[in-house]
Parts: structure tokens; sequence; C-alpha cells
């Protein structure tokens, strides 16, 4: 992104998911891992690196907790991250390995951020990729634009709403879908089962006309195979059906934007996760 302040409160948010992801919705406290860049000069490093860790704090702040520590260094490039800790007993959160025959598969925000800001970064140095979507006609100029509005918008929006409202829904299981894709992450998810069972998507919610630039060829982010990686990406959870479409719409009611069942929970004793040769994509368009 463009912003540092973005950055931080993307890194912020990124940090946060992994307690989401097990069901709890408050943090106790944060650790900032903040890396300023060397290679700026000292007045760009300066504005950057407080950008950063306001936008870092901002989203610390909105999650009801505080950032209380951590480490600063000099790195090539600017880099934020962190490490959320919760204290909690045990019905306070939801174990990770409990997903049951029958459930089906929630996913809390759309998939395509990897492809939205590279198409994003081609855009703004006028690289030969984006020489080649403009020209086949694939996108135009404003839907990217919108594409990375909708990205940036998804990656800065906190999961504590989706992570909040799991131990209510009677969520069996859940993940963040970050840096593995999609199904990497379910397939992570399936081998830490107590059960033998195996998950099947059927359904690949994307930022609208992300599908279009992994179809044209120009680059192949394996978007539509589910290993697209993502940044701050929603949650992946595995609940009965009812109490899916009951989370589903309490979350939509609470954050505006909308949650999917994308597939579904079978018994496998090798535990594979995979998606069905007929899914279907969704285009989401972001809401004004």
């Amino acid at each position: 992104v463009d912003s540092p302040y973005l950055q931080g409160r993307i890194g912020a948010a990124n940090v946060l998911s992994d307690l989401y992801a097990e069901g709890v919705g408050d943090c106790d406290f944060v650790l900032m891992l903040l890396a300023a860049c060397r290679d700026m000069t000292e007045d760009e490093r300066t504005i950057c690196t407080k950008e950063m860790v306001k936008g870092f704090n901002d989203a610390c702040l909105e999650a009801g907790t505080s950032v209380t520590g951590g480490q600063t260094v000099l790195n090539p490039w600017p880099v934020i991250g962190g490490v959320a800790t919760t204290i909690c007993s045990e019905g306070e959160y939801v174990k990770s390995d409990g997903a049951q025959v029958g459930d089906v598969v929630v996913l809390t925000k759309p998939l395509g951020t990897q492809v939205a800001v590279n198409v994003h970064e081609w855009r703004v140095r006028q690289t030969p990729k984006w020489q080649e979507l403009s020209n086949r006609s694939i996108i135009s100029l404003e839907q990217a634009e919108d594409m990375m509005h909708a990205a940036v918008c998804s990656m800065s929006r906190l999961n504590r709403h989706a992570g909040s409202l799991m131990v209510k829904h009677h969520a069996h299981a859940g993940t963040d879908v970050t840096g593995f894709g999609i199904l990497g992450h379910a397939q992570n998810l399936m081998d830490n089962q107590a059960a033998e069972v195996g998950m099947e998507l059927h359904t690949l919610p994307c930022i609208a006309n992300t599908t279009k630039v992994e179809e044209s060829g120009v680059l192949d982010f394996r978007l539509l195979k589910g290993y697209s990686a993502e940044t701050s990406g929603g949650l992946m959870i595995c609940m009965k059906e009812e109490d899916a479409v009951a989370y589903c719409k309490e979350l939509e009611d609470i954050d505006e934007e909308p949650a999917w069942i994308i597939g579904r929970v079978v018994e496998d004793p090798n535990r594979k996760a995979s998606i069905v040769d007929d899914f279907k994509t969704l285009e989401v368009e972001m809401k004004a």
C-alpha cells in the first residue's frame, strides 16, 4: 500500500486475527515489532515510521487493546507486525480441532488481496503486465482502482466481531486465511482435527474483477486454485449449518459486510481439503 498509516493498520489487523480465529474477541495486550527503513532519509524515515506506528496503534485502540512494548530495528525496507496476547478460560475460546461431519464452512472476507495489490503496483509503475491488461481490455483503470480500494478496506477491517461471535454461534473450529491461501489454510485446519474429516470448498468469494485478472493468464496467482496469499484475510470457520446462517446474518448486521457459506466438512480418513470441480466464484463488490 502507498500509505504508511494504512500499512500500520493492516499490520495490526493481521496480528490480531490469530486471536480472533480462536473465537477470542478481546485482546489483553500487543507487542509491536517495528523495522524502520535505513535507506530513507532521516526525515522520510521519521515521517513514515510515525505514521506506521499511528496506524498500528489506532487499530489496537479500535480492538480495545494497547501496545505495551516491542522491538525496533533498522531494515532495508519498513516492516511492522507483532504479537497479540489474551488470558481467558477454556470456555471463552474455540479449540481449532473440533470440526464435525456435516458442518458447513464460513468465510468472513473475500479473497483476492494479492491480485488487487499487484495490479495496483503494475498500474502505478506502468509495467508491461499492466499494459497487457489494459491493451486486452481485461480491466479498466476504474476497475483497478476499485479493486485496490476494496482490498485495502478488507485488509484494514478487524476480524474482531467475526471472532467474538464464534462462541455464541457454537463454532467447532476456525482459522484465519493469510499467506498460505484459502486451500493451504483449509488443509492446515484439517490436519489438526480430532476426527477423521476433510473439507470440500464449493464457493470462492473474490474481490470484484480479480478473477478476470487471474483468468487472463498475465500472471498465475493461483487464486482459483486456492493458493493466492492473503493479507489480513477473513476467518474460515466450521459450524453447523443452522448456526452458520445465524452467524452470517448477525455478522453482516454488525460489520455491514457479508460473510458466506463456502464449503462443507465431510468424512475423510485422509483429512484432505479440496476445491470441488464444479466450484463457483462470487464477485464481491465494495459496499458504498
